[in-house]
């Protein structure tokens, strides 16, 4: 047996001895869903669980009151370990967010004892407001991953898959404000904001023939009216835009904008447009580290496809620390049944056996993956090389760094 052979058979025992506490973690945040920026009892059970296991913990951090920080070590390599925790509304954990959060924790215990040996920090990152939000943003300028040379997790899913992308995502509330009239008697004295809503509707429709391909633009009204024989003087909708980059997206946004200013100016009433939460990056996952991941995946006889980066999922907001840090985010997958993610249908396949064993096979992943980078001398020297960078300091001196 090998160095990195013994080093992942001791994480793989180490896991060993915290697996009830993860599945039990996993169990209760699935059984107590709470939603995005509002995960307080979730936190509350993640830094509990670490700081007995002798993490150094920030609770309420990066100016989030349900965000978290939890280190252990102190080695100049420092693995960031992103763990979500939020629920959707009415169908809880729907996305698998208990999977994903216990499997981070489960890396993070795992990782632990090493640390030191390995010349590492592990640093597990409590990130709120996933589904709606985007607080990973919110940390990115608070600071949160200023010191993190990798960033990884592991994401639930009905099958395993690595290297796949996402689509930048922007949301908006939209509202427009007209004048109330009798849709009969004095039609001539309103402004109809109904209209208004299908003009900009109509104009969206008109412009998909033109958009980039993997561009999408969804919505649902929120408010038509109250009554058929007023003509209505508010309306209200929420839109999202997706595009293919965040550059794609930027164009997207000026465009649809461009929609709904129509229906102000065609109809005469006034047009209130809010961006909801974070715009989110598309996602761009480190192939580098994507390989050590499939390799201890096939490893560990889970069947994977190769890299493809053709492959996109929905919209994350780990996107946006992939455009900062190297990242990964696999998708580690279970038997769901015909369930699809975002149904309710999916939620309570989040507890079953083979979820438990995505929480911990995920969380041995990223730990066995994080082992490599730090006792690889190029994989290490590439990742210090990359962080001094951005952060304008000298390289750092060749070597491994571990011990």
């Amino acid at each position: 047996m090998n160095g990195t052979d013994l080093l992942r058979a001791r994480s793989r025992a180490f896991l060993t001895t915290r697996q009830d506490a993860v599945l039990g973690l996993s169990h209760a945040l699935h059984a107590d869903p709470e939603l995005a920026y509002g995960e307080h009892r979730a936190a509350r059970r993640i830094t509990d669980l670490v700081e007995r296991a002798g993490f150094e913990v920030t609770r309420g951090a990066y100016g989030l009151p349900t965000a978290f920080s939890a280190t252990a070590g102190s080695g100049e390599l420092v693995i960031g370990i992103c763990a979500e925790y939020d629920a959707l509304p009415g169908i809880g954990h729907a996305c698998g967010h208990n999977v994903n959060g216990a499997a981070s924790v489960a890396a993070a215990l795992t990782l632990a004892p090493l640390a030191d040996e390995l010349g590492i920090t592990v640093k597990l990152l409590g990130t709120p407001a996933e589904e709606s939000g985007g607080g990973k943003v919110d940390m990115l300028r608070e600071g949160a991953f200023d010191d993190v040379a990798a960033a990884m997790m592991v994401h639930a899913a009905p099958s395993d898959s690595v290297g796949m992308s996402s689509l930048a995502i922007s949301s908006w509330k939209v509202g427009y404000t007209g004048r109330a009239a009798h849709a009969a008697a004095m039609p001539e004295r309103g402004v109809n904001a109904a209209d208004a809503m299908m003009i900009a509707q109509v104009a969206i429709a008109a412009y998909r023939q033109q958009m980039r391909p993997g561009a999408v633009v969804s919505g649902v009204v929120t408010r038509g009216g109250d009554a058929a024989n007023v003509i209505p003087d508010h309306t209200a909708a929420e839109y999202d835009c997706r595009a293919v980059t965040s550059e794609e997206l930027a164009e997207l946004q000026a465009r649809v904008r461009a929609c709904f200013e129509a229906g102000a100016l065609a109809t005469g009433a006034e047009l209130a447009l809010e961006t909801v939460g974070n715009d989110y990056a598309d996602l761009r996952q480190d192939f580098a580290i994507g390989r050590s991941y499939l390799t201890a995946a096939r490893e560990l006889g889970r069947r994977v496809q190769d890299l493809d980066p053709t492959l996109r999922g929905g919209s994350t907001d780990m996107g946006n620390v992939s455009h900062l840090v190297p990242t990964i985010h696999p998708m580690i997958g279970y038997d769901c049944g015909d369930a699809i993610m975002h149904n309710p249908e999916f939620t309570r396949y989040g507890v079953t056996a083979q979820a438990d064993r995505a929480v911990l096979d995920g969380g041995l992943l990223m730990a066995w993956t994080a082992i490599d980078l730090a006792t690889a001398p190029d994989h290490r020297r590439s990742l210090l090389t990359r962080l001094a960078a951005r952060r304008g300091a000298p390289a750092p001196a060749a070597g491994t760094g571990a011990r």
